[in-house]
């Protein structure tokens, strides 16, 4: 399979990629490909870990990756109906960043290797401020800011639940990189599977 397609996608957000994700200026021109090729050429073992940490089977979580960019392809034809686009940022944000990290990115993070493309990746989606944010949506403490260019969430800035909810915010083009980053790890990590 060529990855040719999203490789090229993903290189509008280099400049992230090698200041946020740590990536090299290879790793991100080429992401994609990278990723597929780390986790093909994962042992054998390696790749039954990651299978074993689902119940679910990974091609049924392929299948809803596809079933989720039709709905996104869906979406995007119709932007001029607010009840579409906000149905869409639920469904994103719930995908991109409560189911993915659950079944594809921990695992992903705990197996590959130090320093790969998809390790970096995986820790990144799975560490705050993408945390943060993925707690929130699973905990319904989000809402949009009046303007719609950002959406607010309130999460707390460690792990200790005792700690106080704080208000952050995460504007479009953050959570556009976010959420391309994700689909791009989990696309390039299920098909090599």
């Amino acid at each position: 399979m060529s990855w040719k397609h999203l490789d090229k996608q993903m290189q509008f957000f280099s400049t992230r990629l090698t200041s946020e994700v740590k990536l090299t200026s290879e790793m991100a021109s080429r992401l994609a490909t990278t990723i597929a090729s780390d986790v093909r050429f994962l042992s054998l073992e390696q790749k039954e870990e990651i299978k074993a940490a689902s119940p679910v089977p990974l091609s049924d979580r392929l299948d809803e990756l596809q079933a989720f960019q039709d709905w996104m392809d869906y979406a995007r034809t119709n932007k001029n109906k607010p009840y579409i686009i906000r149905a869409q940022v639920i469904t994103q944000s719930y995908v991109c960043f409560v189911y993915l990290p659950e079944s594809c990115f921990r695992i992903l993070a705990k197996i590959c290797a130090n320093g790969s493309a998809t390790k970096k990746c995986a820790q990144f989606l799975s560490n705050n401020p993408v945390r943060a944010f993925r707690n929130a949506v699973a905990h319904a403490n989000w809402t949009y800011r009046p303007d719609f260019n950002a959406l607010v969430y309130w999460a707390r800035k460690g792990s200790d639940p005792n700690e106080p909810l704080e208000r952050f915010e995460v504007k479009q083009e953050d959570l556009l990189f976010w959420q391309a980053l994700s689909r791009c790890v989990a696309y390039a990590a299920y098909s090599n599977l």
